[in-house]
């Protein structure tokens, strides 16, 4: 009798689907079927099952309904101490808008009161916190010393007459780039492939001409389909105008689908140059060279009066292809509107231009593709741009440190470790001598400066010195405020939250505050 093999199969099993179940091989063992698997259950056990889990989905639902409304009526906790039990004066921040809770967490409970109402402030707000809000001058009193807004456009502050106050302006750049690059790839595909003339064309003619009789409709997507051709944009030319954080982004996301990708920046910093991919990109000597070769232009700059303003104009827009797709999600009056509406009617330029900005040339126009102000619209957006925010007013508060503003020179000095005495921060206009004058002053009160740094911008300057414990900085300053008319503004600062000298908001002159006293 011939011996039995052990690899001989068993007869497969079978689950109630009528699938076969297959049988593992083990080299040397006895082969046994799998366990036969059961898929099906009866129909009033999947009932059962259905209920119980919609049962228990409901009274999750109401629980945290009721922890919420728990939540709401519960009383506002007491101020509680700072970092290492501080409990003095607190930095006030006054807020206007919605401001993302990530930003708020940045301050310390009893470091620092922040509130939109000033009735729930202890004292004037030392500094301004917002988003979109009109800010007017007046609603800034003399002991603000910081505004800071979460985005990066600030045409919503006077920052000229700021600067005059001697009151620095902070943005956030860079901290809604991801959500602007996503719309930017958003608008170029909205350019390239009929998509909102589809939609439209479904909605406003396919609906109604058949009386949304479904097979009706799915007939006519298909055979419209033919109205709508587009064009794909990989192996197209984009042409990036101002290469900062956004610009940098929509690079990358470009060349990532295949985009050949041409920049131009005349003020590109070095930070900036070392994040673009330089050996997979080119970089134009001119914008007319960038607006000669681009099948899409998208621009992301700055509007500043006198230099972008109608930086793309009814000049330059005639050196681009007649079918470029225009792109502008920084500030609408870097495109002149009315060029474009002019090359329009020529039959020049035959391109879409998309924006999330109104234009009251191109109203109503079908080639002008017009958003809702969507570029930092995201709730990523919203947190990062606070975030950074707090972070930025807290660093200048607490060390007098300025980055990222818009009117006042960055300027950063480090503490000498261990040291124990003031810090005061000096804003004054930027004119031969008032430096010296400045020195020369707080020489004569005895002041040995251990370090200070001096940086301008335009008109102003900003000068921050260290030296050790003052005895009464209030008149120190008031002296020097005297005795310098260059001074337009100082605050002094000591160890904040670790001794009493320089509690937040205690020691600072202001001269358009005294000149209307």
């Amino acid at each position: 009798m011939k011996s039995q093999s052990i690899l001989a199969q068993p007869k497969p099993a079978v689950c109630r689907t009528g699938r076969t179940v297959p049988s593992r091989l083990v080299p040397g063992r006895a082969v046994r079927p799998l366990p036969v698997l059961r898929f099906k259950k009866d129909s009033a056990d999947s009932d059962v099952d259905e209920i119980m889990l919609l049962e228990k989905a409901i009274k999750l639902a109401k629980d945290r309904a009721a922890k919420a409304k728990e939540v709401a009526a519960a009383p506002a906790p007491a101020p509680a101490a700072g970092a290492s039990g501080y409990t003095g004066a607190a930095f006030t921040i006054k807020t206007f808008n919605a401001i993302s809770p990530v930003g708020l967490q940045r301050f310390p409970r009893g470091n620092y009161v922040v509130s939109g109402e000033d009735s729930q402030l202890p004292a004037s707000p030392m500094a301004i916190m917002l988003r979109s809000h009109q800010l007017k001058v007046e609603e800034v009193p003399p002991t603000v010393r910081g505004i800071v807004r979460c985005g990066a456009g600030v045409n919503n502050i006077p920052v000229d007459q700021m600067t005059e106050r001697g009151i620095p302006v902070f943005n956030t750049p860079g901290a809604n780039a991801n959500a602007v690059k996503e719309l930017v790839i958003c608008g170029m595909l909205l350019a390239a492939r009929g998509i909102v003339e589809g939609h439209k064309h479904v909605e406003n003619v396919i609906y109604k001409e058949e009386n949304m009789d479904y097979e009706k409709v799915a007939k006519r997507i298909e055979k419209d389909k033919a109205k709508f051709v587009g064009s794909e944009i990989q192996g197209k030319t984009l042409g990036v105008i101002g290469l900062g954080a956004i610009g940098g982004r929509v690079v990358n996301a470009a060349l990532a689908l295949g985009m050949n990708v041409v920049g131009y920046d005349p003020v590109l910093s070095l930070d900036a140059a070392w994040k673009l991919p330089g050996d997979r990109m080119g970089r134009a000597e001119s914008l007319e060279d960038l607006l000669k070769v681009s099948d899409y232009i998208t621009v992301h700059v700055p509007y500043i009066k006198g230099a972008t303003h109608h930086m793309l104009n009814g000049v330059n827009l005639k050196l681009c292809k007649p079918g470029v797709h225009l792109l502008n999600f920084a500030r609408g009056e870097i495109i002149d509107g009315e060029a474009v509406a002019d090359l329009y009617k020529s039959g020049a330029l035959t391109g879409k231009y998309v924006s999330d900005f109104a234009d009251p040339f191109l109203s109503g126009h079908p080639k002008h593709l017009v958003l809702p102000h969507l570029g930092a619209s995201t709730e990523e957006a919203e947190d990062n741009s606070a975030a950074m925010a707090a972070d930025t007013l807290k660093d200048f508060l607490e060390t007098g440190t300025i980055r990222n503003s818009v009117n006042f020179p960055q300027t950063v000095l480090d503490r000498k470790p261990g040291h124990i005495g003031g810090r005061l921060c000096i804003v004054n206009k930027n004119e031969a001598g008032v430096l010296g004058q400045i020195t020369t002053y707080l020489g004569s009160q005895g002041v040995n400066i251990e370090q200070q740094i001096n940086t301008s911008k335009g008109g102003i300057a900003y000068t921050v010195l260290d030296f050790g414990e003052v005895a009464d900085p209030s008149g120190l300053q008031s002296g020097l405020g005297a005795a310098c008319p260059g001074v337009i503004s100082s605050r002094f600062i000591g160890n904040v939250f670790e001794d009493e000298i320089g509690q937040p908001g205690t020691f600072f002159w202001v001269r358009w505050a005294q000149d209307k006293q």
